[in-house]
């Protein structure tokens, strides 16, 4: 089990996701993706989104294309999600229990971002919820060759952080963010088994997916 109130004691570097995991903006990317795919005459489904929700911009659409057996536009496609994305950015929340860790490490630790998300959507929306300011670096999918569920931008941002992998501890969501840490040689947070106790301000870890150096 990880004590995420001691991770300044157990490793050199934090590296978070951002979709899911700093911020809860699935609902957004559903409604964004939803209209992006509309321009290909097919309805896309919440529910089939959220199934693969965290998937980069490509993978979600080669998911898309095998589905409806149809093939994208992707350029017209990429351009209207990212702008009924960044319309409705307002809206977006930081999940509380990783935000709050975020603030407690600064200064503690070095901290970076690594997400399979464009650089234009993942910089603007650290900045909108505050918490870009903690980050020395933030790594996309526009940094590397491959996406999640390849060990590349964990990888990459443990490069730009100074730290061997096995340094890391990575925050994820996702199944194929998750793969991607263990693959990387790191140890990893899922923040969907998060428990959060009130009574003791306390914030651990069940149940941790943890790799061995």
């Amino acid at each position: 089990m990880i004590d995420i109130l001691s991770l300044e004691n157990d490793f050199e570097a934090v590296i978070f996701d951002c979709d899911g995991t700093l911020v809860h903006t699935p609902p957004l990317y559903a409604d964004a993706w939803a209209a992006g795919f509309s321009l290909s005459g097919k309805r896309m489904n919440r529910a089939w989104y959220l199934e693969r929700a965290g998937m980069s911009e490509g993978v979600l659409m080669d998911a898309f294309e095998r589905e409806f057996d149809i093939v994208l536009d992707r350029q017209s496609v990429i351009a209207t999600m990212r702008s009924h994305f960044l319309q409705d950015l307002h809206n977006v929340r930081e999940v509380p229990a990783v935000a709050a860790t975020v603030r407690r490490l600064a200064g503690l630790l070095p901290m970076a971002v690594a997400s399979g998300g464009s650089r234009e959507i993942v910089t603007e929306t650290l900045q909108v919820v505050g918490l870009r300011k903690y980050f020395g670096h933030v790594v996309t999918i526009d940094d590397v060759a491959n996406p999640k569920p390849a060990p590349d931008l964990f990888l990459h941002a443990a490069v730009l952080l100074g730290i061997r992998p096995g340094g890391c501890v990575v925050f994820e969501d996702s199944e194929q963010g998750l793969e991607a840490a263990q693959r990387a040689g790191m140890s990893v947070i899922d923040v969907n088994r998060l428990n959060v106790s009130e009574q003791q301000s306390e914030l651990t870890i069940c149940d941790s997916v943890q790799v061995d150096a």
